[in-house]
């Protein structure tokens, strides 16, 4: 009963892998539920990357997936995958000035001769349009049936937010699920899906998923010990709000939008990537 119940919340998602385990406490705990995620790589992006859409419009729905989709989902950001970057070849830094200091005094690199080695502002030049929050048009310029898109995944978000979240099906923390799941802080940091595209990242994506694939990815996206059995319909009540949450952001997905009416917002093409982050 208890998985024919399950199947039936999570079997209309399809944009990601999704997997139920009940995990018995390595401390004599109570038992406890855990939704695993079994995707690995990049989540389909659909219309918002190989789409023909006006860029402001890709830009916006990017933006919301970005600030959103990790409520519920172990996934990785430009911005992590840019930190993961800057403090293996860069020593922290964030800007071409102190990423060379880096190279020269961490790594040894030739000051005179440093053509060879990437710079934070080459990463940020590779970004496609659609990646930019500062291309993200306002709602008032968007198409009616996106805003509506938008606004659904923006309701479910909040719906799922009432909920008292370390009760919930989607809730995650480390301690908890190293009392079920020993080894797991063997595991890398990174988790195992991203937001990034692979066409213009691949080998820094593999530079920084290496470690997961030799040792496992924080691949957890919630857990939820039941110490009264009465939990349980708690627990249903946040899986189904995480599914409704999904569901709107897989709609959205596979969105299929009108063509443009009206001329789109103009593309911000930032400089460096201080002014990125200043404009976003």
């Amino acid at each position: 009963m208890f998985e024919a119940a399950v199947l039936e919340i999570l079997d209309p998602i399809d944009i990601v892998d999704l997997r139920i385990a009940v995990l018995n406490s390595e401390a004599d705990g109570p038992p406890a539920i855990a939704i695993v995620c079994e995707s690995l790589g990049q989540l389909d992006l659909g219309w918002i990357e190989a789409g023909d859409a006006p860029m402001a419009w890709r830009a916006a729905a990017y933006r919301m997936l970005e600030q959103t989709l990790g409520r519920v989902l172990p996934v990785f950001s430009y911005q992590d995958l840019f930190d993961e970057m800057s403090l293996y070849y860069w020593d922290g830094a964030a800007d071409d000035e102190g990423a060379r200091r880096g190279l020269i005094e961490c790594h040894g690199a030739d000051a005179e001769d440093l053509d060879g080695h990437m710079l934070p502002s080459e990463l940020d030049e590779r970004r496609p349009g659609w990646m930019i929050a500062a291309n993200a048009a306002p709602p008032n310029r968007l198409p009616a049936a996106l805003r509506r898109k938008l606004a659904d995944l923006r309701a479910a978000l909040e719906a799922l937010g009432k909920l008292s979240s370390e009760a919930g099906a989607w809730y995650f923390d480390f301690e908890i699920a190293s009392e079920y799941l020993p080894g797991i802080e063997e595991c890398a940091s990174l988790p195992p899906l991203t937001l990034v595209p692979f066409e213009p990242f691949a080998r820094e994506l593999d530079d920084v998923m290496r470690s997961g694939m030799e040792m496992g990815f924080m691949d957890i996206a919630g857990i939820c010990p039941l110490s009264d059995a009465a939990f349980i319909e708690d627990w249903f009540a946040s899986l189904h709000l995480g599914a409704k949450f999904l569901l709107a952001a897989q709609n959205l997905i596979r969105f299929d939008p009108p063509k443009s009416r009206s001329l789109p917002c103009p593309i911000i093409a930032p400089t460096s990537r201080r002014a990125a982050t200043a404009s976003s």
